[in-house]
């Protein structure tokens, strides 16, 4: 039960870095946007370290659970800590386009699926 109340959380937690990097983009994609605000970059790369440190947390306690780019957002997080003077905007930006759409659809179901069989 302990587990499962963790793999909740972390869930939520990776939904809730989610949406405020929605916010902190101002609920736009504008890559000039993003570009032209340091703070703005600040912040989503602090939820993107968010939603990594979260993803390996999960992957530690069910290795069997299926976020399509973990492995990568995991080692992102990585970078944006331990390599903090190498971080390349067009990668971040791509993440952002990408692969954090369809980590918050893979969340959502996460949490549907798991609220339904508990």
């Amino acid at each position: 039960m302990e587990n499962e109340l963790k793999i909740l959380k972390y869930l939520f937690d990776i939904n809730t870095s989610i949406n405020a990097i929605d916010h902190h983009l101002s609920y736009k994609r504008s890559y000039h946007f993003y570009i032209a605000n340091l703070t703005v970059q600040r912040a989503v790369e602090r939820e993107l370290e968010i939603i990594g440190e979260a993803i390996s947390k999960l992957l530690k306690i069910d290795v069997s659970i299926q976020i399509t780019y973990a492995r990568l957002i995991i080692d992102l997080r990585n970078k944006i800590i331990h390599s903090y003077d190498n971080i390349n905007n067009d990668v971040i930006w791509k993440i952002l386009v990408k692969d954090i759409p369809v980590l918050k659809e893979e969340v959502a179901f996460l949490i549907n699926n798991f609220s339904t069989n508990q």
